[in-house]
């Protein structure tokens, strides 16, 4: 399937969204930096009625600040482990995760000795910076602090998660690898039915997902109305699914002109 422009996203599809989901990395981000535009572009959306959801691969310690400090309305993190939301009426965090607190510390354990089995065989990776802040997968850095690593290596580093039973994701910055079939997609579902009453498999026409790279493909595939930002086609050979749709701009503009289109439209009906 190829996808086409941002521009053929028809406007009665766009009258009838009722909210986005969203990657961070690369997605609302624009080299490795929040811009004021997509922050703006998330607290509008918020604004003109839609629930905006984050849909991540970072870790728990920076999920916990996104869902009480962002415009949002919860966030699923680390690949579909958890899922937090802050109730701002009663000041409280909810949390549910696919694996139980003995269950996350034991495949830390395992995690920890797999990372270092990775760094022995693969030269010049790293541990992720963020991976101190993860409660259930582990973080291979191949370009974000590391000089970037090539197409080879990458593959070598998925090969070795999976040669030790993990689950192995690959996102615009990171192999995240962890134990379990869990992805973004599922906790999503769980999300969208525990915090916002919605079944996302009767409903999907009416939200967007918004992404970049190989590891949105589970949430390409679900959404008819799916949008990559510009810099997906850098990994469109590597995608299993891509979006319906690709905006002009990557990263940030991206998704600020996204937000604006879906906006324009919601408020041609207000």
């Amino acid at each position: 399937m190829s996808m086409k422009p941002l521009s053929a996203f028809q406007y009665r599809a766009r009258q009838s969204i009722r909210g986005v989901f969203t990657d961070i990395d690369d997605t609302l981000s624009t080299d490795g930096r929040l811009t004021a535009d997509a922050y703006q572009a998330m607290e509008n959306l918020q604004d003109a009625g839609f629930l905006v959801v984050p849909i991540t691969g970072r870790p728990a310690g920076w999920c916990d600040h996104i869902a009480r400090m962002w415009p949002v309305d919860g966030v699923v993190g680390e690949n579909g482990a958890f899922y937090f939301r802050y109730d701002q009426k009663n000041k409280r965090m909810d949390r549910r995760y696919v694996d139980d607190d003995a269950t996350r510390a034991a495949n830390r354990l395992r995690l920890e000795k797999l990372g270092k089995h990775i760094l022995e065989h693969v030269v010049g990776t790293a541990i992720s910076a963020d991976q101190l802040y993860r409660e259930t997968d582990l973080a291979i850095d191949f370009c974000e602090d590391v000089p970037a690593l090539n197409q080879a290596d990458i593959d070598h580093i998925v090969k070795l998660f999976e040669d030790d039973g993990a689950t192995a994701k690959v996102s615009s910055i990171h192999v995240n690898g962890w134990y379990g079939t869990y992805d973004k997609l599922t906790m999503s579902q769980h999300f969208a039915k525990d915090c916002l009453g919605i079944d996302l498999d009767q409903t999907k026409s009416e939200f967007v997902f918004a992404g970049d790279s190989p590891n949105d493909a589970p949430m390409f595939a679900f959404f008819p109305h799916a949008v990559g930002v510009a810099n997906v086609r850098d990994f469109e050979h590597q995608l299993t699914a891509k979006p319906a749709y690709v905006t002009d701009d990557r990263g940030g503009a991206g998704f600020s002109a996204l937000a604006k289109s879906l906006i324009d439209a919601r408020g041609a009906v207000s």
